[in-house]
């Protein structure tokens, strides 16, 4: 890893260990589930990623495919043409550490190969057999989302999730991933019956378990949705909420859209705790 990127990563780690961290959202695709097609000219893209720094954003998790329900799945070289020329460009302009969302272990070694220090696999290593070797020999940080693949309401999701998150334990170990380079991902919205996307909520001290940076995804999700009656550019009150209390119950990191109501909602959250 060359000596910039290992520097840009090891800052993080350190801000995650302690956070909150706010990761913006920057989906470059056409189809997905809030902002589809409204970033995905390159252009469109980096003013976006500025702005969202200007408002206070940590880290840029950047995505070239759309992993809502039912999205359809694109090549590796049309993922690829949506997010290097992206990643290269904002790197050249800001310090904020870019996450590359894929699973696909291709994508992940061309995106580091341009910058890119944080892996964010919403299959937490599990779809691509080659995903850890590729965040092993890139030398990333990598973010394990706990994705069974397919929800049943009759598990224990707590012993699930543990189970889950010990495999991929794992398998970074046999891969040579370092146990200090994992993000934990409670997995909301994926493969989880809507019960149960609260209850991984609820039970974020599980996480805390291991000792590791926990980052949430709850924004504008459809769950928060259904249980507002809401369509999903009226979700900003139900995300902050389920946000602050993650990040009460051990989060470090929040995965949004909504950067500065956000950053209103974090200075409120330490005035508070700062005399707590």
């Amino acid at each position: 890893m060359p000596e910039h990127r290992e520097i840009v990563r090891d800052a993080f780690l350190s801000r995650a260990a302690h956070g909150p961290l706010i990761m913006g959202i920057l989906n470059v695709t056409p189809d997905s589930f809030s902002d589809g097609g409204q970033h995905f000219d390159p252009q469109q893209a980096l003013a976006r990623a500025m702005e969202m720094c200007s408002e206070g954003a940590d880290i840029l998790d950047v995505g070239g495919e759309s992993t809502r329900p039912g999205a359809s799945s694109v090549s590796q070289e049309e993922e690829l043409a949506r997010v290097e020329s992206v990643i290269v460009a904002i790197n050249q302009i800001t310090e904020v550490p870019i996450s590359i969302d894929t699973y696909k272990a291709g994508v992940a070694r061309a995106a580091a190969a341009v910058g890119a220090v944080i892996v964010n696999d919403v299959w937490g290593m599990t779809c691509d057999s080659e995903m850890a070797q590729a965040v092993a020999d890139t030398q990333c940080a990598i973010v394990v989302t706990y994705n069974r693949g397919k929800a049943d309401g009759t598990i224990n999701l707590v012993d699930d999730m543990k189970a889950f998150f010990d495999r991929a334990f794992a398998t970074a170990h046999t891969s040579g991933i370092p146990r200090e380079h994992v993000i934990l991902d409670p997995g909301l919205g994926f493969a989880k019956t809507y019960e149960q996307n609260f209850e991984a909520l609820a039970r974020l001290d599980v996480l805390q378990e291991y000792k590791l940076p926990i980052l949430v995804g709850v924004s504008r999700k459809s769950f928060i949705g259904r249980l507002l009656d809401k369509p999903v550019n009226q979700r900003l009150a139900g995300t902050l909420a389920a946000n602050l209390a993650a990040l009460r119950s051990g989060a470090s990191i929040v995965r949004v859209h909504d950067i500065a109501a956000h950053r209103e909602a974090l200075a409120v959250l330490g005035a508070i705790e700062a005399h707590a």
